[in-house]
C-alpha cells in the first residue's frame, strides 16, 4: 500500500523518511526518526512497533540491519511486513517479508533505503536512481526525499492510486526554538494529488525556515516605496506614499511580517531586510490584486 524512503545526510547530519500511498494520513503511521540515532520506515500491515523499538535497539547502538533482524524475528506475521532503516553510522538495510501483496521489494543503498507494496514494477528502482542523482547537490535531505517520491510516482506508485504522502527529517537541536530535534514534518494526508502538495508545503517551510542568505539582503531604503504600497493594500499603513522608510513604515512591515509567519527572516531590525520577504508580500498583496 506504500512506498518510502529512509536516508541519512552526513553534511547536515540528517536522518530522513518520506512516504507515499493509498492510505489515509500514511505519515502517522509509517514515519519515524530520531536525530543521532536513525529513521524507520514500518509499512505494509504495519507494526508501528517497528518505529519506537527500532529506534531504542539503535540507540542502543544495533545496526540498522541488526535491528531489522531482532525485531523481525519476533514478529509471528515478519511474513506480512515491510520495513526500511538507516541508522546513526548511515548504515541502511531493509526487510520485504514473502507475503507482502505484489509488487513488493526494497533497494539498499549507500545511505538509504527504498522499499514498497502493491506497486507497479519499476517504483523503488525508480525512487532509488533519482535519490543517487540529487543528493549532495541543490537543496537538502527533504528535497532528495521528496524527489524520490516524484520519482517513484511518476515511474508507476502505489497501483491503487494515490491520497497521502509525508517528509519527516530530524537533526539535533534542528527544531523550531532550537530546543527539539524535529526539523521538518510535513503531511498531506487526504489529497488526489498528495506529492505535488507536499512539494508546495515543502517550499513553504524553506521560506518561513529556511536560512537567510547574505547575497539575498537589500536595503530597505531601496524598496520602501513597494513596501509601502502593500502596506496601503494590506490596511497597515495609513500615511502618504513617500517612499522613505521611516519609522511608521517599519511599525507597519513588522506587523504586517509577523502575520504572514516570516519574521524568521525579518525580524523588525536594521536596514536590510531578505529579498525573498519583499517578493512574497508583493506577489501575495499587489499581483493578486491586479
Amino acid at each position: 500500500m506504500t512506498f518510502s524512503i529512509v536516508a541519512f545526510d552526513p553534511g547536515r547530519r540528517e536522518w530522513g523518511v518520506a512516504v507515499a500511498s493509498k492510505f489515509l494520513a500514511v505519515g502517522a503511521v509509517v514515519s519515524w526518526a530520531q536525530a543521532e540515532v536513525g529513521a524507520v520506515a514500518t509499512q505494509s500491515y504495519a507494526n508501528v512497533l517497528y518505529g519506537p523499538e527500532g529506534l531504542k535497539l539503535m540507540a542502543a547502538g544495533r545496526s540498522a540491519a541488526e535491528t531489522i533482524e531482532q525485531l523481525a524475528s519476533a514478529d509471528a506475521e515478519r511474513h506480512l511486513r515491510q520495513v526500511g532503516m538507516v541508522d546513526r553510522e548511515g548504515r541502511a538495510a531493509a526487510f520485504t517479508g514473502e507475503g507482502c501483496h505484489f509488487w513488493a521489494g526494497h533497494v539498499v543503498g549507500e545511505g538509504y533505503a527504498c522499499q514498497g507494496n502493491i506497486l507497479v514494477p519499476g517504483t523503488v528502482e525508480a525512487m532509488a536512481r533519482r535519490f543517487e542523482e540529487v543528493r549532495g547537490g541543490q537543496g537538502e535531505l527533504a528535497d532528495w526525499l521528496v524527489e524520490a517520491l516524484l520519482a517513484g510516482e511518476q515511474a508507476g506508485g502505489d497501483s491503487r492510486g494515490r491520497q497521502a504522502a509525508a517528509v519527516l527529517v530530524v537533526r539535533a537541536g534542528g527544531g523550531y526554538g532550537g530546543n527539539n530535534d524535529r526539523y521538518l514534518d510535513l503531511r498531506v494526508d487526504d489529497d488526489p494529488n498528495p506529492i505535488a502538495k507536499l512539494q508546495e508545503l515543502l517550499r513553504l517551510h524553506h521560506l518561513y525556515f529556511g536560512p537567510v542568505r547574505p547575497q539575498d539582503l537589500i536595503p530597505l531604503a531601496d524598496v520602501a516605496g513597494l513596501l509601502q504600497d502593500i502596506l496601503i493594500r494590506t490596511g497597515h499603513y495609513r500615511g502618504p506614499r513617500h517612499g522613505r522608510f521611516d519609522e511608521v513604515t517599519r511599525q507597519a512591515l513588522r506587523t504586517l511580517v509577523g502575520i504572514e509567519n516570516l519574521e524568521e527572516r525579518w525580524n523588525g531590525e536594521g536596514d536590510l531586510i531578505d529579498r525573498q520577504v519583499v517578493e512574497y508580500l508583493r506577489d501575495r498583496f499587489l499581483s493578486q490584486a491586479g
